[in-house]
């Protein structure tokens, strides 16, 4: 129960630094700028169900992906630790991090899934997480993961939907600081991802 609940804390921090609802409602505000109430929430809705399906899709084959691609767990970590800690370094730098974010985006009816949920929400920082917290678990861990994401989602949802009041009573200062909080447990997990693999690859003991 312990290693579960360990486990559960582990994915969800994960998620919540990769994803990072509060920093990126801006980022909705500016491209939803003009729309009606309705439009916004239907924007939020829809590129919050989108960036679920397409993680929870890469969770569920991902082993398939693994052993279709001859690709190894250890290799896997690696890599993704290495990303993981590329985008939280760009993070603390204060830069966009083209796994996170993109520039430039067209403000068409189209924003719901690109950019909001791709990559936005679901681009590959998120589902390099959630590959690599599933890689070589049982379903037990599989469903806990897939549980964890629904959640963010779901506050992912809320915070675009109450975007505009979230700005103005938290400000744009307070929202750089959890910006540049959420970029270093990101650098951390992903130097951790990066250990795990080295570790699985030679054969390490703890």
């Amino acid at each position: 129960m312990n290693e579960l609940f360990t486990y559960s804390l582990t994915v969800f921090t994960g998620f919540f630094a990769i994803m990072n609802p509060i920093a990126n409602t801006p980022i909705f505000v500016g491209l939803v700028q003009g729309r009606s109430p309705q439009a916004k929430k239907r924007i939020a809705r829809t590129s919050s169900v989108t960036a679920f399906f397409i993680v929870v899709l890469f969770v569920i084959i991902g082993k398939y992906i693994f052993d279709f691609f001859g690709i190894t767990i250890p290799a896997f970590k690696i890599t993704g630790g290495i990303l993981i800690f590329i985008v939280g370094l760009k993070m603390l730098q204060s830069e966009k991090s083209k796994m996170h974010h993109i520039e430039g985006a067209d403000e068409d009816d189209g924003i719901a899934i690109s950019p909001l949920a791709i990559p936005i929400l679901a681009g590959p920082g998120t589902i390099v997480t959630a590959m690599n917290n599933v890689a070589g678990k049982d379903y037990i861990h599989i469903g806990i993961t897939i549980g964890i994401f629904a959640v963010m989602i779901l506050f992912t949802y809320w915070a675009f939907s109450a975007s505009e009041k979230i700005i103005e009573k938290i400000g744009n200062n307070i929202i750089t600081v959890i910006a540049k909080l959420m970029g270093l447990i990101l650098a951390i997990i992903g130097i951790d991802m990066l250990i795990g693999g080295i570790k699985l690859a030679f054969n390490l003991s703890n």
